[in-house]
């Protein structure tokens, strides 16, 4: 089945898939950090959503580090 790409959040929302736009935005916007910090966070901690979130949290109490 195709992706319904009217429906804004990610079909599965426990995985980060950057390469669709509308995740990428939809991450974006969950997390308040920008794309590349999405992408950072991603390359550290896997595609998780639980990880991404935790990596993201690690890095704001760390001032960015």
């Amino acid at each position: 089945m195709a992706d319904d790409r009217t429906n804004r959040g990610p079909q599965d929302r426990s995985r980060i898939n950057l390469g669709e736009d509308y995740e990428v935005r939809y991450w974006t916007d969950k997390f308040g950090v920008s794309k590349s910090q999405l992408e950072e966070a991603v390359r550290k901690a896997g595609a998780s959503a639980a990880a991404v979130e935790e990596e993201l949290r690690r890095q704001t109490l760390s001032g960015g580090r």
